[in-house]
This record gives structure tokens, sequence and C-alpha cells, in this order.
């Protein structure tokens, strides 16, 4: 609104702004104006002077300030110089809309913009199209015929880097290239992308054939994190940040290649620092006394402001809702706190206080459901430590929260996916108990099982729910044991011997044991079994060090439509087990398709061989006087008879005498 008041007035300001300019080189392009501001007398310039220069100094280094007047009044707009042109942009981005009070919300904009908008012209100048890049169907994978599920594996120390698709009777190679990453890789939320790290920043792969689909340049790049929608990603790098430039952090825009926002990083200990909601729309990270979410696609603080939580330790999106979970610990005589909290409305939809509070941990099970809360407590009068696990139902009214408590020491805790079950490992080795919770309906927490001296520290659930691995890795020597929790039965017990490393396919039909070059320099293989436990197959990598299986977007089924597939599964199953015997009495399509490929090869040279003996026939016949030796009855009329006798030997027997 006072844009055209400003230009008027730009030349005699600007001549004032660049009369008290120190360092002449920068330019106009550091000045901002900011407009809205309070409008005040000399008795009350010096309090906003502090006010304001308090809120812009966070974006850098104030070198000029210039407050214009006219009758002893401010004008209700003010310019600020910055020392870098960067640190303006910072200004504009984060304080624009900046809620000073009721009467005033800042507007900032870059100097430089009024020229660039006022000399917009009005012909429209229709953009120039871009072309196309089409890098092939991104989701091919997803229509093989099998359904296989492919994989990456990393393998001669990080030397090459393999694709596989899973097959029961051997891997089939996708692709494979030497010195593909330079540390390791990782798929992207929905399987689209397989990433890979290098000196100069990352690259994303992907399509039938893996060709480069993007590239993000940030110099010593060394983690990565996806945004659950596959919109962004967000690259940490501890070479690049600077004080007017925030780069350890940056955050792209996946299809245009376009870095979104660039973040300062105190430290990376706690990987991912920002943590996305479910739909990708919001990110949070979490500093002292402080927690900050941004939105999508802006990349701007909601609502212009951070949210103020004396002491938070730790925070967490829920994997189905815009809910945020965090917990305070006690504070003199305030106990601790774990708070619910809806977004983007800020509304607290749970508060629940608890008491003598050591330590917390926020488990959320995969569909948002259930959350649970594991407290480590120090209970007055006794010793030691307990554990609750807190259970909040999170479907139903007003929140209800249920309590399991255990005086054992916790190794670990899992949720079933997509289910109400969970698991615990307790107690101290040799005598460790996996225990089995039901959160039924009705809100009772049911102990369906406890197997006691287990050789495990680490439960892996299907991804499908149901079945799962409870696993001794490491210093327990690769102890496994496949569980149905249907009926809690153990299907099968078997080892792996030094196994670090167990990875669920996505459908939960196969899981892979594997031991890694990167924590143990021997036997290093991958195992692949079927979900009862059953072994495949043994594949030796020289020094392998990682396998991914590659996940899968969700499914498009409906729910109705999943139920009637489990309510019809006999007949799928029908033609699932003739397929099946198909293909253990024939060899495998890819068998059948190589040794096609070798006939045809054959077939090929034979003809060419033909072809050359037919053009060589002439040179034979003159060789040999005009007589065709080509085939062995040839020349018939032309062969002469001999007879020849061979004396062979003669011997006399001697009968005696009649």
């Amino acid at each position: 609104s006072h844009l055209l008041l400003y230009m008027t007035k730009k030349s005699k300001l600007l001549g004032d702004i660049l009369r008290e300019k120190p360092q002449e080189a920068d330019g106009i392009d550091s000045v901002v104006v900011v407009d809205n501001v309070p409008q005040v007398g000399p008795e009350r310039l010096e309090k906003l002077k502090n006010v304001i220069h308090k809120i812009f100094s966070k974006f850098g280094k104030i070198t000029t300030e210039f407050y214009p007047e006219a009758d002893g009044m401010t004008k209700g707009y003010i310019f600020l110089e910055y020392a870098a042109p960067t640190q303006a942009l910072e200004a504009v981005k984060n304080a624009d809309g900046y809620k000073l009070d009721k009467q005033h919300t800042f507007r900032v904009n870059l100097f430089t913009d009024f020229d660039k908008y006022m000399n917009i012209s009005d012909e429209w100048e229709t953009p120039e199209k871009q072309p196309f890049k089409d890098f092939g169907n991104m989701r091919h994978w997803i229509e093989d015929p099998d359904c296989r599920d492919q994989y990456s594996v990393i393998y001669e120390a990080g030397e090459r880097t393999a694709i596989f698709s899973n097959d029961a009777k051997e891997p089939i190679t996708v692709e494979e290239r030497a010195r593909w990453t330079e540390t390791y890789v990782r798929w992207s939320p929905k399987g689209t992308y397989l990433a890979t790290f290098h000196q100069r920043g990352i690259a994303l792969w992907g399509g039938e054939k893996f060709k480069q689909i993007q590239r993000f340049s940030h110099q010593g790049v060394s983690l990565i994190d996806f945004s659950p929608c596959e919109r962004y990603v967000v690259t940490f790098s501890p070479l690049m940040d600077t004080k007017e430039d925030p780069q350890a952090i940056i955050i792209w825009d996946i299809l245009t290649g376009q870095k979104k926002r660039g973040f300062h990083c105190e430290s990376s200990a706690h990987w991912p620092i920002f943590k996305w909601s479910h739909d990708g729309k919001f990110f949070a990270r979490m500093t002292p006394d402080t927690l900050s979410i941004y939105e999508t696609p802006s990349m701007g603080l909601l609502d212009k402001k951070s949210l103020k939580i004396t002491g938070i330790k730790d925070f967490s999106w829920s994997p189905g809702d815009n809910i945020i979970a965090f917990w305070v610990p006690e504070d003199k005589d305030i106990p601790a706190r774990v708070t619910l909290m809806q977004m983007p409305s800020r509304q607290e939809i749970r508060v629940r206080n608890l008491f003598n509070v050591v330590d917390c941990k926020l488990h959320w099970q995969r569909n948002g459901d259930y959350l649970c809360v594991k407290v480590d407590r120090t209970p007055k009068g006794t010793q030691g430590v307990v554990t609750n696990f807190e259970i909040f139902r999170m479907r139903e009214k007003q929140v209800p929260v249920d309590v399991v408590e255990m005086k054992e020491s916790i190794i670990a805790f899992a949720w079933e996916p997509n289910g109400s079950k969970f698991a615990v490992l307790h107690g101290e080795s040799p005598r460790i108990n996996a225990s089995f919770y039901h959160v039924k309906n009705n809100g009772k927490i049911e102990l369906i099982k406890m197997f006691d001296k287990q050789q495990a520290n680490s439960i892996f659930w299907s991804p499908q729910g149901q079945f799962m691995v409870l696993a001794g890795l490491r210093s327990m020597n690769g102890a496994l044991a496949f569980v149905d929790t249907s009926d809690c039965t153990m299907m099968n017990i078997a080892e792996h011997y030094m196994a670090s490393d167990v990875e669920w396919d996505p459908t939960g039909r196969y899981v892979v044991t594997s031991v890694s070059w990167w924590s143990h320099k021997v036997d290093n293989a991958y195992w692949l079994w079927t979900f009862q436990g059953r072994l495949l197959q043994k594949n030796n990598k020289d020094r392998f060090c990682q396998l991914l299986w590659r996940p899968r977007p969700p499914t498009l089924l409906s729910a109705d439509q999943i139920k009637m597939i489990k309510k019809d599964l006999k007949k799928y199953s029908k033609i699932f087990e003739q397929k099946d015997r198909l293909s253990q009495s024939k060899a495998s399509k890819e068998l059948v398709d190589k040794r096609r490929a070798m006939m045809e090869e054959y077939r090929r040279y034979r003809e060419t061989a033909l072809q050359i003996y037919q053009e060589q026939k002439s040179i034979r016949l003159e060789l040999r006087g005009g007589v065709d030796t080509d085939e062995l009855d040839s020349n018939v009329d032309d062969w002469e008879e001999e007879t020849i006798e061979f004396f062979i030997n003669e011997e006399i027997i001697p009968l005696g005498d009649l």
C-alpha cells in the first residue's frame, strides 16, 4: 500500500542511506524495508529502536538503521542495512508477518524488490516451456508378475553396489556398479529413489535402469533424511556451516532439485534433527527450551513463532495424525509431564503428570493408534529403577491411559505394526524373558505369553504384524527365534553366528539375517529365511557391508478390499500353489530365457558359419581338381572298385590220433 509513497521518496532516502553506508561495495541488496512499524515521538524512539534491533539482529549484523520522520513522529516504515545480502534475505523470510502487537504486524521486503516490481511490464510473456524428462516407469518393480521385492547390497568393503530381485531359489541381478556410492546407500520411504553419497553431494537414482534423476550439491555430506511424502530430502554436512549463510543442514525439493532452506546445526548426535509429520506438511526440531515447528512448502516457522517449553527433553510425531508428543522432566515441585499437542492449532489434547521420573522414551504404534511412554522411575522409599509402560489409547475420547509396571530391567520394546500387541524383552542374561501383551478393546492390557531364558536382545516384528524374530545380535552370537504371536508358538529356533542385522522384506514373507563387514571382519554373508524360519539361501559376498530392502508405497487397495481378499484367500491359494508346483517342476523363467538366448546365439553363429562355408565352395573345388568332397557320397560314378586280399595268418592245430 505504501509502495508508490516509497518510490516518490526513494531518491531522497536512498541518498541518506548511501551516505551512512560503511561498505560501499555491498550495494543496496543488503537493505530491507520494514513496514507497519509503530509511529512514535522522540520520547519513545529509543525504546522502539531497541525492540526493532533485538528482533532483527537475529538474522545478522545490522550496520545501518534509518527511521524516516515527519512532524516529529516516525513514519511507520524503516530501513535496515545488513552486513551481507544473505542476512537481508533471512530477515525477509523470517520476519515478514511478525506480529509485534495487536495493531502492528511487520511486512518486510528487500529494498531492491521495489525497483523490480515497479518495472514489471504490463505485457504478459509466456514462460518458456521446459522439456519433460522421462525417467521411465518409476514404480516398475511393483509390476513384477511374481511379486518379487528388490534389495540393495553393498560389498567388497563398499567398492561394489548391486540391486537384486529376491527369488526363493537365488537372487536375480537387476543392476550392479562399481563405486556407485562412497559410503552407504538409502532408499526413499516409498522406494522410488535410491540415494548414493559422494564427497560433493547426493545423487538420486530410479526408473527401470536406475538412471540418475537428481543431484544435490552439498560438500562433505554425511547424513540424509527423506520426508515421508518423498517431496523433500534433508542433507547434513559438518563442513559447510558459516555464520552468515547456514548450510550445515539443507532441505531440498526433490522434483526441482532446488534448495528450499538452510539451517545451522549445533550437534548431529541425534539424527534426524528435523522430524517430519506423517504427511510431510510439517517438520520440527528441538533446541534448549524450544520446539520449532516449520510448515511446507514455505519452510517458515508455523505461526511465525516457536513453542517455549522449558526443559523439553524429547518429542515425536504420531505416524498417523498431525499430533506431537513431548515430555518435560520434573522441576522442583512441578512433576514431569507428557503432553500430546494437535498441529497446527497447538491445542493440548492430553497432559499426563508423572512422578519420580529418571527417563522417558516415546514409542508410537505404526498407525498412530497407540502411544507407549516408557517411564523409568525411582519410587520413594525403594531401591532400584521401576519401569512403567504408559499406554495412551489415541482413538478413544479424552485419550485414556493404562499402565503396565515392570520391576526388571528392560532390554527392548516394540509395537506390533498394524496391530494392538507389543513385545518386551526384560531381565538379565542368562534369564532374559520375552513377554507379549495385548491391548484389548475394553482397555485392559493382557499378558498373552512369556517365554523365559531367551537368547535375545532385539525384537523384529514382521511389517504385517503377527510374526516376529527375537534375535540375539552380536554379543549373543546370532541366536534366532521365529514366533507366531497369534497363538504365541515358537515356529523355529536357529542361529546365524555373529549376525549383526535383521531385515524384514516389505511384505513380511521373507527375512534376512546378515554379518556386516562394518561390524565383524569375517563370515560376511547374508542369509534368506522364510517368515517361519526355514533357511532358503546362504549368500556369501566378499566383505559384505549392508543389505536394505526396497520399500513399497502404501497399497492402493481399500480396507474393505483387503478384507475381501483375506476372506477369499483359499481361492487365491490354489492359484499360487499351482504356480509353486510349476516353478518346482520346470526351470525358472530366468534359466529358460538364458538357455533360449544361448540357443539363439548358437543358431546365429551356425548360420554365419554355413554362409562362409558356401562362399568358399569354389575355392575348395579348385583345390581338389573339380572334385566335390562336401558330401560323403558325392562323385559316386567316378569311384573305381578294387579287391584287396589280406593274408592274416595260418594256424595248424593237431587233433591227435583218431
